[in-house]
């Protein structure tokens, strides 16, 4: 048998547990790992200096994991071609290991670039599955079946260590300011692997018993969440690890309490490829319309004013602004909060979902594209078939922060504002305003626009688009390219059969989670 020498390429799975590339290397005559800081990357709207101080944190625990088990990573700076023919030249590595990567377009053009470049070298790249996501899938028929054999399989499990290509210096890693970046403020979740496995850990065994309660409040969710989600964006922790620990805690464990939130969790993973997969099957919907026939509806009208107001946490509704801070402090908010931010953007201030969208992803420090994008159109009612969620911040303020503890946390401004008037402070007269020391558009800012007019416009042209014979036709092509299958949750609303002949019929609402979903967090 020939020497071959594998190159194991990280992308973003920073792990070594259940990581099948590392596996397959072991085959190998010799191997070494490599993690490429790519200026696509750096300068991709949607990149922030936190995911970036992120994933070097995540390196740093790598690296030292796996020169435990003999294989040195070097982790360079440039475009992934050229890193690539120039360690295909000190090297000669015949063998690219990595895993597949549903990604924002920047890293899919790379993808294909990769691809031509093995192919003119003669190296073999071999990618390999990581989350439940089906490359050219044909059909959504049978995709949870596919989904629930993929996570069911054995975990990839490194059972020796490594024979250790040619020795290669290994430079530090780079820093923020080597990369040009500004610090971030950010307070962030710990970074690695161990850390990943530590909340793992603590939501099976402790923080998951009331988390279908917890995860609607952005009080509550902070520790009822199960927090995994930057750990799942970056792959400290692989999907099927999450899924197979899940699925043991919820046979193992005594209290019914902790099956029953864990059992709700468990559900949240499959919504997680499910939204992934229409980035995979229509890489497109990062930038245009699921519905082409909503082109047009927001574009002309963008409001600059409104877009600054939402982006800085100064739109005069306190619920809304308190979360905007909080995100942009810390890089985490619950989903319900999330999705109240885009409904908001979207409706109240009729937003397009592109520029609110880049701006959330700089912020979200578990940005996962797949996910972001689709639930991005989701919620501003730009899918065709998903229902209209339209929500009022004065409600949300009411119903999740009924004490006033967070917006008080976060917008101190209204520290002393009466309760009653703390999720609507315009209302109060010159005589309250004056001893809670806060004048309303001077102090904190007034309502940027009226809620109940808002929200009318809004509904007038969406329901009245909807009720057009384009968006009737189109629904069912959205609905059977991207439309859910799983046993149980209808495709299309009650009673709906799961491919809509596209000329025949309106599609109805897809029942689809939105503000009661833990798919990022």
């Amino acid at each position: 048998m020939s020497a071959t020498r594998a190159l194991v390429w990280f992308k973003r799975d920073l792990r070594v547990h259940d990581h099948a590339p590392l596996v397959a290397a072991l085959a190998h005559t010799d191997a070494l790992g490599l993690f490429v800081i790519e200026p696509e990357w750096l300068q991709s709207p949607e990149c922030d200096a936190s995911h970036v101080d992120f994933a070097l944190g995540c390196l740093t625990e790598l690296r030292a994991a796996l020169a435990r088990r003999g294989l040195p990573l070097v982790v360079r700076v440039g475009t992934a071609v050229s890193v690539l023919a120039q360690l295909h030249t000190e090297l000669g590595f015949t063998h690219l290991l990595s895993h597949e990567e549903t990604g924002s377009g920047w890293s899919y053009a790379r993808d294909l670039q990769v691809a031509a470049w093995c192919q003119s070298s003669g190296t073999r790249w071999q990618e390999f599955t990581q989350t439940g996501v089906v490359r050219r899938l044909g059909s959504r028929s049978g995709w949870a079946k596919r989904w629930q054999a993929r996570m069911e399989a054995p975990l990839a499990i490194l059972e020796h260590g490594f024979c250790a290509a040619v020795p290669l210096e290994q430079a530090d890693l780079p820093t923020l300011a080597t990369l040009g970046l500004a610090p971030h403020g950010k307070t962030l979740q710990a970074a690695g692997e161990k850390a990943a496995r530590r909340t793992l850990k603590s939501f099976l065994q402790e923080r998951g018993f009331g988390y279908r309660k917890a995860l609607s409040s952005p009080l509550s969710a902070e520790d009822g969440c199960s927090r995994l989600s930057p750990h799942l964006a970056f792959g400290t922790l692989s999907l099927r690890t999450v899924h197979q620990a899940t699925e043991v805690a919820i046979a193992s464990t005594p209290e019914r309490g902790l099956a029953y939130g864990l059992r709700g969790f468990a559900g949240r993973l499959r919504w997680h490829c499910h939204f992934m997969q229409k980035l995979e099957d229509e890489p497109g919907i990062e930038f245009h319309n699921f519905a082409r026939v909503c082109d047009g509806l927001r574009e002309d009208d963008f409001n600059e004013a409104h877009f600054a107001a939402w982006c800085e946490g100064r739109t005069g509704f306190p619920m809304v602004d308190a979360c905007m801070r909080s995100l942009v402090a810390t890089g985490w908010l619950n989903f319900r909060m999330r999705a109240m931010l885009v409904s908001f953007a979207s409706y109240h201030l009729w937003l397009h979902w592109r520029p609110t969208g880049l701006f959330l992803a700089r912020q979200f420090l578990d940005f996962e594209p797949g996910i972001h994008w689709s639930q991005m159109q989701m919620q501003s009612g730009t899918t065709g078939i998903n229902t209209l969620r339209m929500y009022s911040p004065t409600k949300q303020a009411q119903d999740q922060d009924p004490e006033g503890l967070f917006i008080r946390r976060w917008v101190p401004e209204l520290s002393r504002v009466p309760l009653p008037y703390l999720a609507t402070p315009w209302k109060m007269d010159d005589s309250v305003q004056h001893m809670a020391a806060c004048r309303i558009g001077v102090d904190y800012p007034a309502p940027v626009v009226d809620d109940k007019l808002a929200m009318k416009a809004a509904k007038d042209r969406l329901y009245g688009l909807r009720q057009s014979v384009q968006a009737r036709e189109e629904a069912g092509a959205v609905q059977a390219r991207h439309g859910s299958r799983k046993s149980g949750l209808p495709p299309s609303g009650k009673g709906a059969k799961a491919v809509v002949p596209r000329r025949l019929r309106a599609v109805p609402a897809v029942a689809e989670p939105s503000a009661q979903g833990d798919l990022f967090a």
